[in-house]
């Protein structure tokens, strides 16, 4: 392989990356936590065009939840933007939601679904959802753009109405085909 190959999605994103930022600002999130990942691109660049918000890149996801801790009491609303393969990443962090119980929501885009072309996300994308169901996660999940707006203000409803960790699942088929390109 090429030093020039890259990750690209296929397709295009459509509006509903649009409308989860549209989300984050009606919810009036101060902090955006996050692992850089195609399948976030846009809304990590709405997102860094946003003067009322602090985008954090993170070096590891289970670095955000500490960050999401911080930043609810410091007053502000956060929320964390990663991959799948990044829920394996932060299993014993997520007890300090646990015992804290502190609002935490996750949008977490999906590999090892739909078109997967890479063997090391299989694994970790096929026991995501079970695995935040035993760390006491409430799971959401969008797999038609038309939902996902609905979906990440549930998520937003729930989190900060009872203090609860809430996932928001991006199914690989709505985020379109990852291929290698060179």
């Amino acid at each position: 392989m090429s030093d020039k190959a890259s990750t690209v999605l296929s397709g295009t994103l459509t509006d509903w990356t649009q409308e989860i930022f549209d989300t984050i600002k009606t919810n009036r999130i101060a902090v955006v936590g996050y692992v850089p990942d195609a399948g976030h691109t846009k809304v990590i660049n709405l997102v860094r065009d946003e003067p009322g918000i602090s985008d954090v890149v993170l070096t590891t996801e289970e670095e955000g939840i500490g960050l999401c801790a911080g930043a609810w009491l410091g007053g502000r609303r956060s929320v964390l933007l990663m991959q799948s393969s990044g829920i394996g990443n932060c299993i014993n962090a997520f007890c300090y939601q646990k015992i804290a119980r502190f609002p935490l929501v996750l949008i977490v885009t999906m590999r090892g679904e739909y078109a997967e072309f890479n063997p090391w996300q299989v694994p970790m994308g096929s026991i995501t959802h079970d695995a935040l169901r035993l760390c006491d996660f409430h799971v959401y999940r969008a797999d038609e753009p038309a939902d996902v707006a609905e979906v990440v203000q549930a998520a937003f409803d729930m989190a900060f109405g009872s203090d609860a960790a809430v996932a928001v699942l991006l199914s690989q088929r709505l985020i379109g085909r990852k291929k290698w390109v060179k």
